[in-house]
C-alpha cells in the first residue's frame, strides 16, 4: 500500500465537496444530558502507539475462504434468480420518522457535540420489537461513488439477541435496506443473512452480533460473533433471493424456501478467519467496528477491536488493503496462498469501541483515527475521540465540560464523499453529520 511517509495519502484531484447546508437538529435541554456523575469519565486514551513486531502483526492473518461458485450456483438455480439492491427498495415496506416526530427519548439518544444535521427513528414495529437493536451502518459512500442504481441507499444492521425472544430468531442478523432518496421520506425493507450449507441445498441464518459492517463495490463485509476464529463474512450485492414461503423456519421447507418472514435473503459468498485461532486478548483481536478509508492507494477496511467498555484491556486498531484484482471487487488483497495482512495496527487506551473512522486531514502525514465509545456501566452518553501518533482530543458538552457528548450506545461510522456527511445511529436512531463539524469539533 503507497501512503505519504509511511502511509502516504492518495493524492486527490478536487477538495473535499462541501457538506450540505441546514440547520443542526436542536436537542431539547442538551447542557443537562450530560450528569455530574458522567462528569469525571474524562480520561483520555491518549496517543496511538504503533505494533510492528512479527510477533503482534502475525495476529492480524487472515485465510480468505470463498464459497464455491457452483455452490451459489445450485441454491441460485432452486430458488430462482438473484434480485439486486433496487428490487428491495421498491418493496419497501417500513418507513422512517424524521426527528420532530419522534420520542423525546428517541431524540435524547442523539449526539450532543457535534449534534446531528438530521435524524430519523424507526418504524414503530421495530422501535417496539424485543430482542433486536441497530448496531451498524453502512451507504454507497463506502461502496463507490454515492449511489447505488438510481437510487440513495443507507444500509443499517441489526442482531438479535441470544437469549430472549423465539429460539429460531436468537443470535439472528438482518440489513435494513434504506432508501434515501428523499431525505424527508425514508423507507426501508429487511433482508435476512444467511449462510449456504450443504452444498447450496440449503442455507441457515448467520448468528452474528455485526457490529461492523461496510459496503465496498458490491460486497457487504459483516463482522463475526466474538470469540470465532471467523473474523468477517463476505455477502453479495448482486445475489439477494427472494424466499417463497412466509413461515417461521429457515432455510428450505416443503413448498419451498423460508426466512422467519423475511421476504428476503442474502447468502453469504465468502469468509476471513483468522490464521491464529480464535480471537482472544492474548491473541488476534475480535472486530467490533469497521469503515472504508478512501485516503490510501488502494482503498483500504479499518477496524477496531471489540472490548468491554469497563474494562482496562487496551484495543487494537488496524487495517487491511482492500483488492485491485478485476475480478475480486470488494474482496481484501491476499497473496498467492489466500492470506490477507494487515497493513498498519495500532495500540489504544480506548475501550468499548463501537465506532472507528480514519481520515487523512489535509496536510497531514498519517490518518486521525475517530473511535466511539460506549458509556459502560455510568449509562448516558458514550465519547467520541481523535486519535493519532500525538495524542486524542475529544469535544466538551455540559456546564461540567464532560467528554461524554456522543450518541447513547453508538454503533459504527460511516463517511459519504459525495455528500461529505458521516452516518451513524444509537440504539434508537439514524443519523447524520457533515464531517466538517466533526473535524472541527474533534480537529
Amino acid at each position: 500500500m503507497k501512503h505519504r511517509g509511511r502511509h502516504r495519502r492518495r493524492r486527490r484531484g478536487a477538495a473535499l465537496r462541501a457538506v450540505l447546508t441546514g440547520t443542526a437538529l436542536a436537542l431539547t435541554a442538551a447542557a443537562t444530558l450530560i450528569s455530574a456523575s458522567q462528569a469525571d469519565v474524562t480520561d483520555s486514551p491518549g496517543a496511538l502507539k504503533p505494533l510492528s513486531s512479527p510477533a503482534d502483526t502475525g495476529r492480524f492473518r487472515l485465510q480468505e475462504r470463498l464459497v464455491p461458485a457452483r455452490t451459489l450456483d445450485r441454491l441460485s438455480a432452486a430458488m430462482g434468480r438473484p434480485v439486486g439492491v433496487d428490487a428491495v427498495l421498491a418493496s419497501a415496506d417500513r418507513g422512517m420518522r424524521e426527528s420532530a416526530d419522534c420520542s423525546s427519548a428517541d431524540r435524547a439518544s442523539l449526539p450532543v457535540s457535534p449534534s446531528a444535521t438530521r435524524a430519523y427513528c424507526w418504524d414503530r414495529a421495530d422501535s417496539a420489537a424485543t430482542g433486536w437493536r441497530p448496531a451498524s451502518v453502512t451507504t454507497p459512500g463506502d461502496a463507490d461513488d454515492g449511489v447505488r442504481g438510481a437510487h440513495r441507499v443507507v444500509l443499517a444492521g441489526w442482531t438479535h439477541d441470544t437469549t430472549t425472544g423465539r429460539a429460531a430468531e436468537r443470535g439472528l442478523a438482518r440489513v435494513a435496506f434504506v432508501n434515501a432518496d428523499d431525505s424527508a421520506r425514508l423507507a426501508y425493507r429487511w433482508v435476512l443473512l444467511v449462510v449456504p450449507v450443504d452444498g447450496g441445498r440449503d442455507y441457515r441464518g448467520l448468528s452474528s452480533a455485526i457490529s461492523g459492517m461496510v459496503w465496498y463495490q458490491d460486497k457487504l463485509l459483516v463482522t463475526t460473533r466474538t470469540g470465532s476464529a471467523d473474523a468477517l463474512y463476505v455477502y453479495d450485492l448482486d445475489r439477494i433471493q427472494r424466499t417463497s414461503v412466509d413461515g417461521p423456519a429457515i432455510g428450505r421447507v416443503p413448498g419451498g424456501w423460508s426466512a422467519d418472514g423475511y421476504r428476503y435473503v442474502m447468502p453469504a459468498v465468502g469468509s476471513y478467519r483468522f490464521t491464529a485461532g480464535r480471537c482472544a486478548r492474548s491473541g488476534p483481536p475480535c472486530p467490533g467496528a469497521l469503515a472504508v478509508d478512501r485516503g490510501t492507494a488502494p482503498d483500504s477496511l479499518v477496524a477496531a477491536e471489540w472490548s468491554a467498555p469497563d474494562g482496562e484491556r487496551d484495543a487494537r486498531l488496524w487495517r487491511y488493503a482492500f483488492s485491485t484484482g478485476p475480478a475480486r471487487g470488494g474482496l481484501l488483497a491476499t497473496d498467492a496462498t489466500g492470506r490477507v495482512e494487515a497493513e498498519e495496527a495500532y495500540r489504544t487506551r480506548a475501550a468499548g469501541i463501537r465506532g472507528v473512522l480514519s481520515y487523512w486531514r489535509p496536510g497531514a502525514e498519517d490518518a486521525s483515527w475517530y473511535v466511539g465509545q460506549l458509556p459502560g456501566s455510568r449509562d448516558g452518553h458514550g465519547a467520541l475521540w481523535r486519535q493519532d501518533a500525538g495524542g486524542a482530543k475529544a469535544a466538551h458538552c455540559g456546564a461540567d465540560g464532560s467528554h461524554r457528548c456522543w450518541a447513547q450506545s453508538a454503533g459504527s461510522l460511516s463517511y459519504w464523499p459525495r455528500t461529505g456527511e458521516v452516518w451513524s445511529l444509537s440504539d434508537r436512531m439514524l443519523f447524520t453529520l457533515p464531517l466538517e463539524e466533526l473535524v472541527r469539533a474533534l480537529g
